[in-house]
């Protein structure tokens, strides 16, 4: 029961633009939807930042915060399946690509990757993409430190830089 496993795999996509631009939300849930296998559901604010002028929840509760995004969480076959298809068919697409970096694990074992666009997942029609949106890929496991999750992830076939 020591050994550390893959626990669940979250994409994030964040569509700032959302806030002027409804759509680009619909848009957002519908490819990261596609590219997951499963329904991506809309995530909200938190707290409300005049800045970028996002409204979070009001006091009393009655209205929820702003849609700022969307996400989904794989588990079990469809974490492996896109974890598969990540490492195998993804990564390799990537321009310059070297491998990734073995610095962004959290201090826990789970590890988090930036993706700069949607485009190079096979399961996105290229035609029908109106904005170029990244994503964050977060691979959490059950490791305690970051050198256990290290080699979880080296030996599961993940292309770190040497």
């Amino acid at each position: 029961m020591q050994i550390p496993k893959l626990d669940k795999i979250t994409l994030n996509i964040g569509v700032g633009i959302a806030i002027q631009n409804p759509s680009a939300l619909e848009d957002a849930v519908e490819e990261l939807t596609l590219i997951a296998g499963q329904r991506a559901v809309i995530t909200r604010a938190k707290k409300s930042i005049s800045a970028f002028k996002i409204r979070g929840p009001s006091k009393l509760g009655r209205t929820p915060g702003m849609a700022i995004g969307c996400k989904v969480t794989l588990r079990q076959h469809k974490m492996y399946e896109f974890l598969n298809r990540l490492i195998n068919v993804v990564l390799p697409q990537i321009r310059d690509f070297r491998g990734i970096s073995p610095d962004a694990f959290d201090g826990r074992g789970n590890y988090s990757l930036g993706l700069t666009e949607q485009l190079i997942f096979p399961e996105i029609d290229y035609d029908k993409v109106n904005d170029i949106r990244g994503m964050n890929v977060t691979v959490v496991t059950t490791a305690p430190t970051d050198e256990e999750g290290h080699e979880l992830l080296s030996l599961l076939g993940m292309p770190f830089r040497k």
